[in-house]
């Protein structure tokens, strides 16, 4: 017997607005008992600034969260508690490897109510952390969006976190809509799928075009060295200060070090709702695409069970009823098998090979911002680093990939890291603490590989051509006459993006922001 097609409203999953909540999230506790945590939220960029928010938050008495009553109130708390805590870790000149228990107490236990961990998640930051500014506009409108709290008090912070949070709102709708189309598969109503997919592709396209405006409010240099560090988490931050991770204090005496992701758009249950659906599977970062003897027959739910990889650890970071409709949806996605069956039915093939495609460029796009604001800082950073002269810096996620610490915090250049191809820049973090481009650009690939026209496999399969390296004498004689043919250099991989300022062109082999 197949398992029952999911119910939104079992997860508290909107129909209109998707993983965003139903209720708008609070802009404050009602209850004055949590006045203080609105208070120095209210006054966190000051705080940050004049080095004085470590003082404040260590003098905070432990306040209990008895007063919290509704989900909202509980959001609400957690989004606080979690830009407290990392304006307390990276809000100085070194991080600090320790969590208050005016924090780290009612940060557990918030945490543990909410199913999600105790840091800045893509929930905290993003989905709980957003206003309408005209109640009769929608919340996917990014003219109409505003955030409650941010790190820096700068119009990129909330602009980058407002992208998403359009992004949320637009494909909203995309949910239920598939969930029709699983229905109608178990049917065998092929017109419903082609359509329900054809709707799917067109809304892929707008989501697209929200994430290109992420240009727009975010400038690459502030994204990179002021709000980006304030994002990372605890784990794989050995370089930015944070070898064990961070201890939450709770008065046990008995702690230990904690290591946690920081935000990433991975963590967004949309996106990897769209992978479900359509059957895309993504493999551990590195691993090849096994060979069609070695896959497994064709079942329903043939959208690939979970493995050890960045995208399955990012479902521990979502909160836990979106994590369980994943998982639920994964046991009845059909709709793979369903066009492969189907192979000679013309518009529902190209209606799904449309989606794939579409998604594809999502991925794509955000390969794009994710070279231009991370890899193309990173290395102006390095350049400007390359004095004799040592100075004293913060270390912090930005500081990681230009300079290594010394004696007294006096930081030195460091080499850019290098892979085990000696490709520079290939391990550069992002928040999540992946090395970056190559999980996004295997994922990226992997999205094509279910395409069912082969027209539209070869089309997603094509490698970018490669360019010279501008060396006139390059696979010329000595005598200087005549080219030799086949004696062209292999290259990198190049991508040119148009900019205000002209155009711009760096490889893509490496870096990245919060994956999606």
């Amino acid at each position: 017997m197949l398992p029952p097609i999911p119910v939104l409203a079992d997860y508290g999953i909107s129909p209109t607005h998707g993983f965003l909540p139903d209720v708008l999230p609070l802009t404050r506790l009602p209850d004055p008992y949590y006045n203080k945590w609105e208070a120095i939220v209210a006054n966190l960029q000051g705080l940050i600034l004049s080095k004085r928010l470590r003082g404040v938050v260590d003098r905070l008495p432990v306040l209990s969260t008895i007063g919290l009553e509704h989900d909202a109130e509980w959001r609400r708390a957690y989004s606080l508690l979690c830009f407290m805590a990392h304006g307390y870790i990276w809000g100085g000149d070194s991080p600090s490897d320790r969590l208050p228990p005016s924090i780290s107490v009612p940060l557990l236990e918030i945490s543990e109510h909410l199913e999600v961990p105790p840091v800045a998640t893509y929930a905290a930051v993003c989905l709980w952390n957003f206003k309408p500014l005209f109640m009769d506009e929608g919340i996917d409108n990014l003219e109409n969006l505003a955030t409650l709290t941010t790190l820096t008090g700068s119009l990129d912070e909330s602009w980058f976190y407002l992208v998403s949070v359009a992004i949320e709102a637009r494909g909203g709708p995309i949910i239920p809509l598939m969930l029709t189309a699983i229905a109608a598969a178990r049917e065998d109503d092929a017109t419903t799928v082609t359509s329900c997919l054809n709707t799917f592709a067109e809304r892929l396209d707008d989501l697209t075009t929200l994430l290109q405006r992420m240009h727009e409010n975010c400038d690459p240099h502030i994204f990179y060295n002021r709000i980006r560090p304030f994002l990372a988490g605890s784990k794989n931050m050995a370089d930015a200060g944070l070898p064990h991770g961070v201890i939450y204090k709770d008065g046990s005496g008995k702690e230990t070090y904690r290591q946690y992701a920081g935000g990433s758009n991975a963590q967004s249950s949309l996106i990897q709702f769209f992978d479900i659906v359509l059957g895309i599977e993504h493999r551990p970062t590195g691993e090849k695409k096994p060979q069609p003897a070695t896959q497994e027959a064709e079942r329903e739910g043939r959208a690939p069970p979970p493995k050890h990889n960045f995208i399955m650890e990012m479902r521990q970071y979502m909160p836990g009823p979106h994590a369980r409709f994943l998982g639920d949806v994964q046991a009845v996605a059909n709709l793979r098998d369903y066009v492969e069956s189907h192979s000679a039915n013309r518009p529902l093939c190209v209606a799904y090979d449309a989606c794939l495609a579409m998604l594809r460029t999502l991925r794509d796009k955000h390969i794009a911002i994710a070279t231009r604001y991370i890899v193309v800082p990173s290395r102006e950073v390095r350049a400007r680093s390359r004095s004799p002269e040592a100075t004293r810096r913060k270390v912090n996620l930005a500081t990681a990939s230009r300079q290594r610490p010394g004696p007294q915090g006096i930081a030195f250049h460091a080499e850019e890291p290098k892979d085990a191809d000696g490709k520079k820049g290939a391990n550069l973090k992002g928040t999540g603490g992946t090395a970056l481009i190559s999980f996004l650009k295997q994922a990226r690939d992997e999205t094509g590989e279910p395409a069912v026209e082969e027209w539209t496999r070869r089309f997603m399969s094509r490698q970018p051509r490669t360019t010279g390296q501008g060396d006139f004498f390059a696979g010329k004689p000595d005598e200087g006459a005549g080219l030799q043919v086949g004696a062209v250099a292999e290259t990198e991989e190049v991508v040119t993006m148009p900019g205000l300022a002209g155009s711009w062109t760096m490889d893509e082999d490496v870096g990245g922001i919060c994956n999606y």
